[in-house]
C-alpha cells in the first residue's frame, strides 16, 4: 500500500513537466511554421514587384531613347529647306487652295463659265533629284510627279472626272469617266475605254478642255512646288507629334 502511494506521488509530479514539455514543444513547432509561412509570403511579394521595377525601368529608358531620336530627326528635317520654304502663290493662278494642316492633299476649287471646277492634289510621289552623271541631259527616270483628280461639275450635278498625273512641264490624263450625282457606289457604271486607247485627236482635245480649264503646266509646276513644301513641313508635325505622345 506505502509502494503504491509512492509511485502515484512520483508519477503525479513526472506527468505535469511532460506536459509542459510538450506544450512547450508543440508551441514552437507552431512558432517556426508561422515564421515559415510568412517567409514564403514575403518572398512571393517582393518577386513580382522587383520584376515590375525592372520592367518599368527598362520602358522608360526605351522611352527616352525614342524620344532622343525623335528629337533629332526633328532637327534633321527641318534643316531641309523646303521645311521652312513659304511658297507664293501666284498672282494669276486660277483656283483657290484649301489646305488643312495633317491632311496629305490639298483641295482646290474654280470656275470657268458656268462650270466648277475642283481638284483634289496628293503629294509628290518621289522626290526629285538630279542625275550628275548624266551628261546629255537626258529625262531623270525618278523625275518626281503628283497626282490630280480634276472633276468638273455642271449645273445638273453630273461631273466629268480626270485621272491626271503631272510632271515637270508636262501632264498625262491617265483617266476620264462621267460620274452620275445620284450613282451607287455598288452600280459598276462603264467607264469607257483606256484613255491611252482613245484617237490621237481625241486625246489632245481633251487635254486642251483641261488646259483652258486651268490644268496646265504652269499650275502643274507650281502645285509641284507647293505639295514638295507641305509634304516637308506635314512630315516635321507629324514627328512632333509622336514625340509628344511618347513623352505624356
Amino acid at each position: 500500500m506505502a509502494m503504491y502511494a509512492m509511485l502515484r506521488r512520483a508519477s503525479s509530479s513526472v506527468l505535469p513537466q511532460l506536459a509542459r514539455r510538450a506544450t512547450a514543444s508543440s508551441s514552437s513547432r507552431t512558432f517556426q511554421n508561422v515564421l515559415s509561412v510568412l517567409q514564403r509570403e514575403a518572398t512571393i511579394s517582393v518577386v513580382p514587384s522587383l520584376r515590375f521595377a525592372n520592367a518599368f525601368a527598362t520602358k522608360t529608358g526605351a522611352d527616352d531613347k525614342l524620344v532622343q531620336v525623335l528629337q533629332s530627326e526633328v532637327e534633321c528635317a527641318l534643316e531641309d529647306d523646303h521645311a521652312q520654304h513659304e511658297v507664293d502663290i501666284p498672282d494669276d493662278f486660277p483656283f483657290e487652295i484649301e489646305d488643312n494642316p495633317g491632311e496629305r492633299t490639298i483641295q482646290l476649287k474654280g470656275q470657268f463659265r458656268d462650270e466648277t471646277i475642283r481638284v483634289q492634289v496628293d503629294i509628290p510621289n518621289v522626290a526629285p533629284e538630279e542625275n550628275e552623271d548624266n551628261e546629255n541631259d537626258e529625262k531623270n527616270e525618278s523625275e518626281s510627279s503628283i497626282p490630280l483628280v480634276v472633276s468638273v461639275f455642271k449645273g445638273n450635278g453630273v461631273s466629268l472626272e480626270f485621272g491626271v498625273t503631272a510632271f515637270p512641264d508636262e501632264i498625262s490624263i491617265d483617266s476620264l469617266s462621267i460620274k452620275q450625282s445620284e450613282e451607287s457606289e455598288d452600280q459598276l457604271a462603264y467607264e469607257g475605254p483606256e484613255f491611252i486607247d482613245l484617237d490621237e485627236n481625241l486625246q489632245k482635245a481633251f487635254h486642251k478642255y483641261l488646259e483652258i480649264r486651268g490644268i496646265k503646266p504652269s499650275t502643274t509646276n507650281f502645285l509641284q512646288e507647293y505639295m514638295f513644301a507641305k509634304d516637308n513641313k506635314e512630315y516635321v508635325m507629324w514627328l512632333k507629334n509622336l514625340k509628344n505622345f511618347i513623352e505624356k
